[in-house]
């Protein structure tokens, strides 16, 4: 099953994004599957054909001021919390999704998460891997130095910036092929390393986790969290009290796997992600 990349302008910013549709006709809703920093969608290369093939159409975007997607200046884009909800509201909107599925992966999948208590009627149910789930989260140096002044403007400009992170986070090598992908917006445009500097110095991660508690303790759609286990960055107590918190949740724990689980360790995600995303339209129409 092939992923096809695909652009969509909206209003004045294009998204860039990853695709794989079905073969034939399926009831199966859709699903979105977001990346968190520095990463982009092609985090998602492993997983989106999987999907695909059990007959789900699946959506993976860069974020704006990520990957290919635009990299506007603050003037017209303040890279908040509220911003990344209200685009990503505006990218379900234009390609007319009135419900799916949503898969969330770390700094910036809070923003996800935000998004879906502010539109839950949207959300069929939730897949979170490594992502932010406390007010004691925090983030690690490594991404908060890129947003010092000064020395972050500078940092923010090196493409190599990439490889430390998602290989410091993911605690393993990745392949120099895979890394070029990921080096190529820093590379191509000097807007991807301001793009990424607002992102961390606007993220407001403490409010946004005071939300995400608060919000998801009312939450009764069905939950899966995956956990990569050697994530030097967020620990598993944090999945699991929020797991207990949740009226209809499940914590998987993956060994071995860091914070980006679908990068290195998509087959131990398929199994149960597959079918825990496997879900109809028909049977959701009832709930």
């Amino acid at each position: 099953m092939s992923v096809s990349e695909q652009k969509i302008k909206i209003n004045q910013f294009e998204w860039f994004y990853r695709e794989a549709k079905p073969i034939g006709r399926s009831d199966l809703i859709p699903v979105i599957l977001l990346h968190g920093i520095v990463s982009q969608s092609y985090s998602w290369r492993n997983i989106i054909p999987k999907l695909a093939h059990q007959g789900t159409h699946a959506i993976a975007p860069d974020w704006l001021g990520c990957g290919f997607s635009s990299k506007p200046d603050q003037r017209s884009f303040n890279y908040t919390p509220d911003a990344f909800v209200n685009a990503l509201a505006d990218f379900v909107d234009a390609l007319k999704l009135e419900k799916f599925s949503l898969v969330v992966q770390g700094f910036l999948g809070s923003v996800g998460l935000q998004y879906a208590l502010r539109n839950s009627d949207r959300i069929a149910n939730i897949v979170i891997l490594n992502a932010p789930l406390s007010p004691n989260a925090k983030l690690p140096w490594k991404i908060q130095q890129m947003g010092l002044p000064l020395a972050g403007d500078m940092m923010v400009q090196d493409p190599l910036l990439v490889d430390r992170t998602l290989e410091g986070g993911a605690r393993y090598v990745i392949p120099e092929e895979d890394l070029t992908v990921y080096r190529k917006p820093f590379l191509t445009t000097s807007a991807s390393g301001r793009s990424l500097l607002a992102t961390i110095r606007n993220l407001d991660l403490h409010q946004a986790m005071t939300e995400i508690e608060t919000g998801f303790k009312q939450w009764s759609k069905p939950v899966l969290i995956q956990w990569g286990m050697i994530d030097p960055w967020l620990n598993v107590e944090m999945a699991e009290s929020f797991c207990n918190n949740l009226k209809n949740g499940e914590l998987i724990r993956l060994n071995n796997v860091g914070h980006y689980p679908q990068e290195h360790y998509h087959e131990a995600i398929l199994p149960d992600l597959l079918p825990f995303l496997r879900c109809s339209q028909s049977i959701d129409s009832r709930e």
